[in-house]
């Protein structure tokens, strides 16, 4: 699926994204995903319904949603390149994502973020009702030891 505006892209053609880009970005950029493997990243984007953003050709933002297409979805690896950001990009890709016809009807929606919540917040997601009913394995440092 393609989507445009203006000089703008979003595609979700997996072969139209440049894993190398997609891991430089996380390695050295994010603070979710620091030293990242490549293979890591590669393998991510298989298991996952992926949005690339270009301007004209040129990649410049990325987002994926790990999901059974079905009932659950998580929101993963977000991020416009700092060259674009400001242009309402972010929320241009929350849109087309949230349109997504496989992410119709999924009775939970998730991401985590450390800094975007108001972002996150246009867009219906809020905070747990019930933190104490969700539990996760939480290994910060992997990509420190098994890069």
């Amino acid at each position: 699926m393609i989507w445009h505006k203006d000089n703008y892209t979003i595609s979700t053609d997996k072969t139209s994204l440049s894993p190398e880009y997609i891991h430089q970005y996380l390695c050295e950029q994010s603070y979710w995903a620091k030293g990242i493997p490549l293979h890591t990243v590669k393998r991510s984007i298989e298991g996952s319904i992926c949005f690339g953003v270009y301007k004209d050709a040129q990649m410049v933002g990325f987002a994926r949603v790990i999901t059974d297409n079905a009932t659950f979805g998580y929101l993963a690896d977000v991020f416009i390149d700092e060259t674009c950001r400001g242009q309402g990009l972010s929320k241009w890709l929350m849109e087309v994502i949230l349109a997504h016809p496989d992410l119709q009807g999924l009775r939970r929606f998730m991401l985590a973020t450390r800094d975007a919540h108001g972002l996150y917040r246009q867009f219906d997601f809020k905070e747990l009702a019930n933190p104490e009913y969700m539990l996760a394995i939480v290994k910060p440092d992997i990509y420190k030891t098994n890069s």
